[in-house]
């Protein structure tokens, strides 16, 4: 199916349409499950929330009807908000669970970030940092969301967000570095 039928049918769920749910799925899902695997990258091998659950749950938060989708990609940038919401969840019920105890952790190679703790972050630290991101610099927080949650391109991120590949670029690596910083601190 090609953007403009998965815009359509994204438009019939928004009318309330209940098989367009069912005929998008097969459509979006090797997506969806390769933004998974990108946003779960580094997690443990023990880790509760696997990449096959983190896509069911977030295609359900996708399909509540609040709010209808532009098109394909827009329809992709909330599910990487999704998912991101959902480990962040999921990280933080795990750290009250144990009461303080072992911190959920996230691959940060995808952010490349620096440093000595450039193994694994702290997704919960991680959410913290990127909600302070959002307040100061929205756009470079969005690039990070699509690029490290939605694992999309450089060119995808500059096509969502309609602005050039190197504003991306340069939002990706400021963002990295001042991730970097404030990740350090915990």
């Amino acid at each position: 199916m090609d953007a403009a039928n998965v815009t359509v049918v994204l438009q019939r769920i928004a009318d309330g349409d209940r098989e367009a749910a069912e005929q998008l799925l097969p459509f979006v899902y090797d997506e969806l499950r390769r933004m998974a695997n990108a946003a779960m990258g580094g997690q443990s091998k023990a880790h509760t929330l696997q990449p096959t659950a983190l896509v069911h749950e977030a295609y359900v938060r996708l399909l509540r009807p609040t709010e209808g989708y532009e098109n394909r990609s827009h329809f992709m940038a909330v599910a990487s908000m999704a998912m991101r919401q959902i480990l962040t969840d999921h990280a933080r019920r795990k750290r009250a669970a144990r009461r303080g105890g072992d911190k959920q952790k996230v691959s940060a190679e995808n952010v490349q970030l620096e440093g000595p703790d450039a193994s694994g972050v702290d997704v919960v630290a991680l959410d913290d940092a990127l909600t302070k991101l959002a307040e100061l610099d929205p756009r470079r927080h969005r690039v990070v969301e699509l690029r490290f949650f939605g694992g999309l391109s450089v060119d995808d991120v500059a096509a969502l967000m309609n602005v050039s590949r190197s504003t991306v670029e340069a939002d990706w690596r400021a963002a990295r570095a001042w991730l970097s910083v404030e990740l350090a601190e915990h």
